[in-house]
């Protein structure tokens, strides 16, 4: 169902048609829609595409993707389209693609839960401007006070709105302890220069955000609150994908926010991380929540069981992983390793072209310092 009443608007799970789909994209933007949805011309790369806007008409157990064009003079304070998924429970499905000047960071997924006594966030998007955006999504919904925010890890895409955040006041921060590492590391300053590269006017005011509870303790261990008599479990996974990575469990709905533990509709990004520790993590998500209703990863529509993404996400490692392992035994030097190492049945996936080879290369890296 769609409403819009005083600047309000969202999107449910159930009730949607084509129609108001129609209704919405004219609303939110001058572009044309199509049925069918083209493809990403050649010339834009693995970014976004800026002839059309295109939102699936649900964030749920579907193969749409999105293409939302984003504008440096939009305004900050204007909503960002956002999909009802559970009572209370709203779930930012974001872009597919590699950042550009078209998307403006909004390159991966966010949400937010409603509770009687003010509101928990799930991840901050990809810029500041953004962060204020998901701000002003929240009070178009509900005008509790933000009681949480949720850094799932410190990749740019999930955590560089959090200073909105923190600059709003009153909002308690909770990241991984590796935050931290992440804040005095150079891989920062890099991210931040790129990023004001092409998109200055998002990156204005940006600061780094360190938690104010820092996860940490046994991997799998978990830090547990409540808000208006809703609980919520933060489990600590390690460091599979980042400099620490959590996965939120929201108990009352039996919804698991899986972050960047498992990929849906693209090609997992293995740039940091551990592929060991993917691979086992997978393993206790899947029996530690087999009876979820709901998983919403970092990149990708939400899933209902038998959360398919996991299993698909984790064959993509082990395979990449056994392929590396066979090629150092076989004495074969990283560029040519990385050159066999090409799995046309992933081609068609999204960013397979991006992330294929640099995958390969990490993994070899990485086997190479368990063998040796």
């Amino acid at each position: 169902m769609l409403r819009h009443d005083q600047n309000r608007l969202y999107l449910s799970h159930s009730g949607m048609n084509a129609m108001l789909v129609l209704v919405l994209l004219i609303f939110m933007s001058s572009s044309v829609y199509a049925q069918a949805v083209p493809s990403i011309p050649e010339a834009h790369g693995f970014g976004t595409d800026p002839s059309f806007t295109f939102l699936p008409p649900s964030a749920i157990d579907t193969t749409a993707i999105p293409n939302m064009v984003l504008r440096a003079e939009d305004p900050a304070d204007a909503p960002l389209p956002v999909f009802k998924i559970a009572p209370d429970t709203w779930m930012f499905f974001g872009n597919i693609a590699e950042i550009d000047q078209y998307n403006r960071g909004w390159n991966g997924n966010a949400g937010f839960i409603v509770t009687p006594a003010g509101v928990v966030v799930i991840d901050s998007l990809g810029t500041p401007k953004l962060g204020q955006r998901i701000i002003a999504t929240i009070r178009s919904v509900t005008d509790k006070p933000i009681r949480y925010l949720i850094i799932t890890h410190n990749h740019p895409d999930h955590s560089y709105g959090a200073i909105a955040f923190r600059r709003l006041g009153g909002v308690k921060v909770i990241g991984h302890a590796g935050t931290l590492d992440y804040l005095r590391s150079e891989k920062i300053e890099t991210s931040v220069a790129f990023r004001r590269s092409f998109i200055p006017e998002d990156m204005a005011g940006f600061a780094g955000v360190e938690p104010d509870i820092r996860v940490a303790g046994e991997r799998f261990s978990a830090y547990r609150f409540s808000l208006g008599g809703r609980d919520f479990e933060v489990f600590n996974v390690g460091e599979h994908h980042s400099y620490g990575d959590l996965v939120v469990y929201q108990v009352d709905q039996r919804i698991v926010w899986i972050s960047d533990l498992a990929f849906n509709q693209r090609t997992t990004f293995m740039g940091d991380g551990n592929s060991r520790q993917a691979i086992e993590a997978q393993d206790w998500l899947l029996k530690k929540f087999s009876s979820a209703r709901l998983m919403v990863p970092g990149h990708g529509s939400a899933q209902t069981a038998p959360f398919s993404m996991v299993a698909r996400t984790q064959s993509y490692i082990k395979r990449l992983r056994k392929v590396m392992r066979r090629a150092i035994a076989e004495d074969v030097d990283l560029m040519s390793a990385v050159e066999q190492a090409d799995f046309s049945d992933w081609r068609d996936t999204r960013l397979y072209e991006l992330n294929q080879r640099a995958n390969a290369s990490f993994v070899y890296r990485e086997l190479e310092l368990e063998e040796f």
